[in-house]
């Protein structure tokens, strides 16, 4: 697992999930899982970029391409254009 995905896994957990003892890995549903809900989307996506440094349009991503960490930089990677 690189630094970026390490990162984006903290700011899950940190703050969407808020579930105290909550592990997750770049591998962990987490949206067919019911870790998060659709309106985390936003604010995951907007973490994506500012990790990644790629703008992401969000017409381009669905929740199955979020369901991970590890499918999160594999969309960014996929769609998302360099700032």
């Amino acid at each position: 697992m690189g630094n970026e995905q390490q990162k984006m896994i903290e700011y899950i957990v940190r703050n969407v999930i808020r579930k105290p003892g909550t592990e997750i890995s770049e591998t962990t549903p987490l949206v067919s899982s019911g870790l998060i809900d659709s309106l985390s989307l936003v604010d995951i996506l907007f973490e994506l970029e500012t990790i990644t440094q790629k703008r992401i349009p969000a017409g381009k991503v669905q929740a199955k391409d979020m369901d991970t960490v590890e499918k999160m930089f594999s969309t960014s990677q996929r769609v998302g254009v360099p700032r």
